[in-house]
């Protein structure tokens, strides 16, 4: 049985960030990083069935050609991802009467449509690239025991070599061959870098001094069988690191925003944004 302080739920029955029930999810589940965002996904849904939100987890539940589905804001960072991809599963995976794990385990489709930037000059403002694998350079999978596939952990290794002088270990999660499939088989991939900031994390230097002033070239140079890292965001890794973890699958759609290479930012943004989420929206 798992104790009520591991699996907090309000007094309504309902997980205690999320603020949803049981039932209140589809078995395909879109991220989204912005709150405001979340209705620029729905209003492509056929029906909107539940709308729920609490602090900045907004939840839509509808139909989409006879399929449930949802799309739930994350927030930024992979902090918040941390709670989104637990209580989901939690939601799908356990009783919530007798709080006990269920004897079927379900697996979720997790989709992220969400903003990067580019350190690739090949990777122009626009493009929509679908991540392949994920380096976190946070520190949220210190906290878990997550198996590695044997080019995760080539890729691990590598990392820690090209970045030997990080005072942490970065993680690798991969993306779901079965969603890379349905969803970016015409598509560009790459390595996509999980930073725990926006400013310093990424490089950025506003009126800061980084300790580490050449990490967008250190990621620029790197290379390993044939794979490099393409961009910087801010959920990735902790969406796949967890999602393999729990056994469901992800994939996570950037839509590049920001050249690092040409020192450019998107002029529409919210237009970009909305093509790809019919893109993606197309292929559910």
């Amino acid at each position: 049985m798992i104790a009520d302080s591991e699996l907090i739920l309000n007094a309504d029955g309902s997980i205690y960030h999320l603020n949803l029930l049981p039932g209140d999810i589809g078995d395909t589940i879109i991220f989204v990083g912005d709150p405001d965002r979340v209705a620029m996904v729905s209003q492509y849904f056929d029906v909107i069935e539940l709308k729920k939100g609490k602090r900045e987890f907004i939840t839509h539940t509808g139909r989409l050609r006879n399929k449930r589905i949802s799309v739930i804001s994350t927030g930024i960072g992979t902090d918040n991802i941390d709670i989104v991809l637990n209580e989901v599963d939690a939601l799908v995976n356990v009783d919530f009467e007798t709080k006990t794990l269920k004897e079927e385990l379900k697996s979720l489709a997790i989709i992220r449509i969400g903003t990067s930037g580019s350190i690739r000059g090949n990777l122009s403002i626009g493009t929509v690239l679908a991540s392949d694998y994920a380096i976190g350079f946070d520190a949220l999978m210190q906290y878990y025991v997550k198996p590695y596939s044997p080019m995760e952990s080539r890729l691990k290794a590598a990392i820690e070599l090209q970045f030997s002088s990080l005072s942490f270990k970065p993680y690798v999660g991969r993306a779901s061959e079965k969603l890379l499939a349905q969803f970016a088989s015409d598509l560009p991939k790459g390595i996509t870098m999980t930073a725990p900031g926006f400013y310093g994390p990424q490089g950025r230097c506003v009126r800061s001094h980084n300790v580490y002033p050449d990490l967008i070239q250190r990621a620029q140079n790197f290379i390993v069988e044939e794979r490099q890292i393409t961009n910087l965001e801010m959920e990735t890794a902790g969406i796949y690191a967890l999602s393999n973890m729990f056994g469901h699958h992800a994939i996570s759609i950037n839509v590049i925003l920001a050249s690092r290479v040409m020192d450019e930012f998107c002029a529409n943004p919210t237009e970009v944004i909305d093509q790809a989420i019919q893109k993606i929206m197309a292929k559910i």
